[in-house]
């Protein structure tokens, strides 16, 4: 769809400048912004090294398995229904860390792995609902088998949802994920240091404020959704 939406902008734009007679200022545009594009991720590149970097280092570190249990009741707020132990948590916690550090590119693949661990968990719930069972970890394996359930207990545990439609997990995850609070707003930076700010870091403070406000919101909106959809059924 975003493809389809820039082509029609490009398509307007030109057609615009030919019955306005603006062609030359419209090329001279066009190869200024494509340069000062290739300037700003040689410059974006440097300083994604720098945290991906760090990021590594606190990987190998321990620091971030630290994190990862810190978060732990965090994440089992947000997602009571993925068991402890899960995969999915992992990647969930992998993801906040990154964007909190201001790496959105770093978070990628880690989200990305969770919506695969999350569909996979509701293709447990769905052959646990066929055959009365419910997901569960074997703490002496650390897989996760299915465990015998009653009819009432997969009732009132296991809520199905049809393939194609994204789980009350995916959703609360995408909203976080959008609205994650950023101690440290990298792009930010690298943009403003690109374009000649005298002080391209002031925009901390102000990002922390508003990224916290947005996820505050994000909670509450999850909460109050996720006890509606209980409350409807």
């Amino acid at each position: 769809m975003l493809n389809y939406i820039w082509a029609a902008m490009i398509f307007i734009g030109v057609i615009y400048g030919a019955v306005n007679g603006t062609m030359k200022e419209i090329t001279e545009a066009a190869l200024q912004s494509a340069g000062e594009a290739v300037s700003l991720c040689i410059s974006t590149a440097g300083i994604m090294a720098f945290w991906v970097g760090l990021m590594e280092i606190a990987e190998k570190s321990g620091l971030i398995e630290k994190l990862t249990g810190f978060l732990s009741p965090f994440i089992t707020f947000m997602f009571p229904a993925i068991p402890k132990g899960h995969k999915a948590r992992d990647y969930i916690s992998t993801n906040i860390i990154a964007n909190i550090l201001g790496l959105g590119w770093a978070a990628t693949p880690a989200g990305l792995k969770a919506m695969e661990a999350l569909a996979e968990l509701e293709e447990e719930r769905r052959g646990g609902a066929r055959t009365g069972t419910e997901p569960g970890r074997d703490e002496s394996t650390g897989d996760m088998p299915l465990k015998k359930v009653s009819c009432l207990q997969k009732r009132r545990k296991l809520q199905v949802i049809p393939r194609g439609v994204a789980s009350n997990e995916m959703c609360t995850f995408l909203i976080l994920n959008i609205s994650s609070l950023q101690l440290i707003p990298v792009n930010m930076i690298a943009y403003r240091q690109q374009y000649g700010s005298v002080n391209p870091a002031v925009i901390v403070g102000p990002a922390i404020a508003a990224t916290a406000l947005s996820t505050a919101a994000a909670i509450v909106f999850c909460k109050v959704m996720d006890g509606r959809r209980r409350f409807q059924k």
